[in-house]
C-alpha cells in the first residue's frame, strides 16, 4: 500500500470517532488501530507483529515470514520508502559483495518527504539486499545482511 494513502486513512481514524479500520488490497493487508499508548499486537498464524504508537494511532501490516539470515542484520530505523542510491539513475550506494565500513551510507529512507541516509553499523561485507528499490518499509525491518 502507497505510504501516502496509509498516511491519510491513519490521519482520517485519529481524527474521527472510529476506533478501528482493516482494509484489504491485493498488496496485503493493512489494520489501524487507535490506542491510548500501548503497542497494538496483531497475531498471524505464523508471525506476530508489533508497531509502536504513531500520535496515538498504530498501524499493523501484514508480511510474510521471512528464513533468518546468517550475518549482521542492519533493520530499518524507522517507516519509509527505500532507495539503494541518491536519485534516479544514479549509481546504488552499495551492491552485493561491496566491503563497507561502519558509518558509510549504504542506502536512504524517505520519510515525510526528508531524505534520510543509513548508515552502516558494522564494517564488513554486503552479502545480502533485502529490499527493493522504491519499497515501502517498516522499523526494523531487515535491510541488508553484513558479513
Amino acid at each position: 500500500m502507497d505510504l501516502r494513502k496509509l498516511k491519510t486513512l491513519i490521519d482520517l481514524v485519529s481524527e474521527s470517532n472510529v476506533s478501528e479500520l482493516e482494509i484489504t488490497e491485493a498488496e496485503g493487508k493493512v489494520r489501524i488501530v487507535k490506542s491510548s499508548g500501548a503497542p497494538v499486537v496483531m497475531q498471524q498464524p505464523a508471525m506476530t507483529m508489533m508497531a509502536a504508537p504513531l500520535a496515538g494511532v498504530a498501524a499493523v501490516a501484514e508480511a510474510a515470514p521471512a528464513a533468518a539470515p546468517v550475518g549482521h542484520t542492519v533493520k530499518s530505523p524507522m517507516v519509509g520508502t527505500f532507495y539503494r542510491s541518491a536519485s534516479p539513475g544514479a549509481k546504488p550506494f552499495v551492491e552485493l559483495g561491496t566491503v563497507v565500513k561502519e558509518g558509510e551510507t549504504i542506502c536512504i529512507i524517505e520519510a515525510m518527504k526528508i531524505l534520510n541516509e543509513i548508515e552502516a553499523d558494522k564494517a564488513g561485507t554486503v552479502t545480502r539486499i533485502l529490499s527493493e528499490n522504491g519499497q515501502a518499509v517498516e522499523y526494523g525491518q531487515p535491510l541488508f545482511i553484513i558479513e
